[in-house]
């Protein structure tokens, strides 16, 4: 089945055109670890998800590219033609002379409705390109105008005009010191109306991708194109073909559904984290070897002391041990940091991935009491490597790993309400003060279920 990217806005149209290449250059990339055939089906199966294929052969990425300005795009659209191993439809993007100025109500209020038929229709033909539509991957930034505001719209839109259709919010939460003056109005406000009409909200924290960056990557000046490309590399690590089931040798038909069946089992609970091991500098790559059960202990341990890199995790915190709380009494009991899930999804890649024991992510204690670990936990695996990488592991989690940032966006924007700041320039374009009230309560809700876990 067929993904439709929709990026949003300056944040989404540079982190997708990173995907595309990262997709691009896995496909390309000799194998050995599996066999001949094993390869071409993976290819096929990636071609199928993420391109479609012009008559010349090149494959052409299932993309809408939307954004208020026009340099980005047009920067985009240059750089995936000069690859020469990939392009865009040069007719599916859709771009106007002035930006949305950070605001979310401008966004979401005036170039939302404006110019709801023309993006609407961009998504309708590259939909209809699709033998069958998995459903849309989105890609935008919270802290904006454009990505926040556009694309709560078009992702409303998008649940109206394809009800049955799977949609995957990816979003980048924002520097914690700060980007724009409003950023936290606008991440309230744009969690607040994904959350009721996402399927799920993939989250990517910009200080965390900064860290690893720094720390993992050794790039001593950072810039934005190195955040971009360590999200695409996580980002591609899962939705790269892979066989869901235990045994199973076909690639996944549907990975959206997949993911959202095995990771969203209640629509209270939608946040889902991303973590990805081994990360290092490529040329730091033939020095190095990895065990999987030096793989798998990591990625627990960075799973339930919440850690989102393998350096600086804190062994210290272990799960509550078995028996030790009552439902009622479960937050009160539980180990200060410890990090409890709903749902667990690890993906293996590489060497000998059949082999590996993961019977240390099915322990009871570290899910919560409403849902067997049977349930909450599936494994994906496949022979072919990902990205030069002999071996590697992703973890996808819907857990409380969001709950600190959270509640920190959501503190702040409330002191900023109460005291009435920059309220106006949200009112004249006509995001009254209930519309924050309503944004504040979901978010509350969404704080209140997680931390009673």
């Amino acid at each position: 089945m067929s993904i439709v990217t929709v990026q949003l806005g300056q944040c989404g149209n540079q982190i997708g055109h990173e995907v595309f290449c990262c997709l691009c250059s896995d496909i390309r990339g000799t194998h050995g670890l599996c066999s001949k055939k094993e390869n071409q089906s993976y290819q096929d199966a990636c071609k199928e998800r993420f391109f479609w294929e012009e008559e010349s052969g090149v494959p052409v990425a299932r993309a809408v590219l939307v954004d208020m300005e026009p340099k980005v795009i047009s920067q985009t659209l240059s750089m995936a033609a000069r690859s020469g191993c990939w392009k865009y439809n040069n007719q599916s993007h859709f771009c106007q002379k002035q930006g949305s100025g950070n605001n979310w109500a401008n966004g979401y209020s005036v170039h939302g409705p404006r110019h709801k038929e023309s993006i609407m229709d961009l998504v309708q033909r590259e939909a209809e390109r699709c033998d069958r539509l998995g459903g849309f991957f989105t890609i935008m930034s919270m802290a904006g105008g454009t990505g926040s505001g556009l694309g709560a719209f078009v992702t409303q839109c998008l649940r109206d005009a394809f009800p049955a259709s799977f949609i995957l919010n990816h979003v980048i939460w924002p520097y914690g010191t700060g980007e724009v003056i409003v950023q936290n109005y606008n991440s309230v406000l744009t969690l607040s109306h994904l959350y009721r009409s996402s399927d799920a909200l993939l989250v990517h924290e910009n200080d965390v991708i900064h860290k690893i960056c720094a720390q993992l990557m050794n790039i001593k000046q950072i810039s934005f194109r190195d955040v971009n490309q360590v999200i695409a590399h996580q980002l591609g690590s899962v939705f790269q073909p892979v066989h869901p089931a235990e045994g199973g040798s076909n690639y996944s038909r549907n990975p959206l559904g997949d993911l959202m069946e095995t990771l969203v089992p209640h629509p209270e609970f939608k946040m889902l984290g991303l973590r990805n091991i081994p990360q290092i500098p490529e040329n730091s790559l033939p020095y190095s070897t990895f065990s999987w059960p030096g793989l798998i202990k990591h990625l627990r341990q960075m799973l339930i002391a919440n850690a989102q890199m393998e350096e600086g995790i804190d062994w210290q915190v272990r799960p509550p041990p078995p028996g030790s709380s009552t439902p009622s009494s479960h937050s009160t009991k539980k180990p200060l940091h410890f990090n409890t899930s709903i749902a667990n999804l690890v993906i293996l890649r590489g060497k000998d991935v059949h082999s590996v024991d993961l019977g240390s992510f099915q322990d009871p204690s570290l899910y919560t009491s409403w849902l067997k670990p049977q349930d909450a936990f599936n494994a994906w695996r496949t022979p072919r490597a990902f990205n030069k990488y002999e071996k590697s592991a992703s973890l996808v989690s819907n857990s409380q790993f969001l709950l600190k940032p959270l509640d920190s966006v959501v503190g702040k924007a409330w002191n900023m309400f109460a005291s009435k700041a920059y309220i106006h320039q949200y009112t004249k374009f006509g995001i009254e003060e209930e519309d924050f009230l309503d944004s504040f309560t979901t978010l509350e809700q969404v704080i209140s279920s997680y931390t009673t876990l």
